[in-house]
């Protein structure tokens, strides 16, 4: 027989207590210790069981290539490293309303395979409606169950053998050998588990959706993203058109891609060059424009910067970003004063990436100064320029990677002139764009203005 013997739980972070106390030692949230049933294995139970599985020398292990399912969505393809390896978990969280449930729907509508869809927050009357106006064309072996029983769940895959499996979210699910709530530790830590050992012995694909916490962070214990296989961020400002898939963790492919999607009437569309898209169409030059030559995993990308400088009217000059990380906003305006000797420490500065996007790309540093340059000067930047270089803390223009590529970018989109470090080792081949190698802020300045 298994003793039951209960213990608290943190509902932020997940960690274990003995004992309850108002604040967890290991997140410093206050009140969030709950107490919940967990399961404890009898002791008789022998520590070794017998395995087929022997000791084997690296050497001699066979390689093979994992089987994938392509999906009819490319972004998602490039995200997952080539499509959905077979047995796979994959965990995808994302603020409420961001269009996590759209993208898996569209997906179960439009792949040619059965699709065993799991909802525990929507009946399927409400599915069916979203399924009406995403497409005309749907899945006939698409299969909805409105269940929040693990056992439930599991027993009706078994029976339909589906191949590939969404549960819409992780945290509705219960099972009966918890004696806890829907969402606490202990219900998605089983309920995960049993899921993922479902995946693996029938190797079906299963996409888990995941609820975040106010900080961010996918709901439940931090164990759980180590138990998947491949961890989605879909991310996006709510009010902006575009959203960004993005992997935090992924077994079978690289964590650097991302994937763009624009939210219209239809659910999501799929933006295949999003430097078109990002860049405004300027019918007259503005001061504190400019644009940076950015890379996401190996996709080149080009963003807008705007800046505006003006005398601050308090006592104490604001700093403000949008997109761009604050600390390096005034790391850039420190070595503007300090090494080239303009003086922006007495006025506000207010930085701004248009479209939404959120990059931490140091190549942004160069298109940054331009603009804060620009419009500190009120005198506009040619709309045909583009930049691409870090900015060291002694003034120098540092050289960044994969720069054949964001020059290619460039030159594809009809720019005529790109600003790189005179560092950056640039193949020796004839570009269709001027390429402009500067080395320090003072060099730079006098090339643009």
């Amino acid at each position: 027989m298994a003793k039951l013997k209960t213990a608290y739980f943190c509902q932020n972070c997940g960690t274990q207590y003995s004992q309850w106390m108002g604040q967890c030692k290991n997140c410093g949230e206050w009140n969030t210790l709950v107490e919940e049933v967990v399961e404890k294995t009898s002791s008789k139970t022998p520590p070794f069981s017998k395995s087929k599985q022997h000791v084997i020398n690296i050497i001699e292990v066979e390689t093979s290539e994992e089987p994938r399912i392509k999906t009819p969505s490319e972004e998602l393809n490039r995200v997952l490293g080539g499509g959905i390896v077979l047995g796979s978990v994959t965990l995808i969280g994302g603020e409420p309303g961001i269009g996590k449930s759209t993208l898996l729907l569209q997906l179960a509508l439009k792949m040619k395979k059965k699709i065993f869809y799991v909802s525990g927050e929507e009946s399927a009357s409400q599915i069916k409606m979203r399924a009406d106006r995403l497409t005309d064309v749907q899945n006939p072996n698409c299969f909805l169950f409105t269940e929040t029983s693990l056992e439930k769940i599991l027993h009706e895959a078994k029976k339909l053998e589906p191949d590939f499996m969404i549960i819409d979210s992780i945290q509705t699910l219960q099972s009966q050998l918890i004696e806890s709530s829907p969402g606490t530790v202990s219900q998605i830590r089983e309920c995960s588990n049993e899921i993922i050992k479902y995946a693996k012995e029938n190797n079906t694909p299963v996409f888990l959706v995941g609820h975040i916490t106010k900080d961010g962070q996918i709901a439940g214990p931090k164990v759980l993203e180590h138990m998947v296989d491949v961890v989605l961020n879909f991310d996006g400002d709510r009010n902006h058109l575009f959203r960004l898939l993005r992997a935090n963790k992924n077994r079978f492919g690289s964590t650097s891609e991302i994937g763009i999607y624009e939210m219209v009437s239809q659910g999501l569309k799929e933006i295949r060059n999003p430097s078109e898209i990002l860049i405004t169409k300027k019918f007259e030059e503005l001061s504190g424009n400019s644009v940076a030559v950015t890379l996401e995993g190996n996709r080149p990308m080009l963003l807008e910067i705007q800046a505006l400088v003006s005398t601050a009217v308090y006592g104490t000059p604001q700093r403000s970003s949008t997109g761009f990380d604050a600390k390096r906003l005034n790391m850039l305006l420190a070595v503007l004063e300090k090494r080239a000797g303009f003086q922006l420490g007495a006025k506000d500065v207010f930085l701004n990436i248009t479209g939404g996007i959120k990059t931490d790309d140091p190549a942004l540093d160069l298109a940054v100064v331009a603009s804060i340059l620009s419009s500190n000067e009120d005198i506009a930047i040619s709309e045909h320029f583009c930049f691409a270089g870090e900015i060291g803390l002694s003034g120098e223009i540092r050289p960044i990677a994969q720069v054949e590529q964001r020059i290619t970018e460039a030159e594809k989109l009809g720019y005529e002139k790109i600003f790189v470090s005179n560092l950056n080792k640039i193949p020796k081949r004839k570009f269709g764009i001027k390429i402009e190698e500067v080395s320090k802020i003072e060099d730079f300045h006098e090339r643009i203005f």
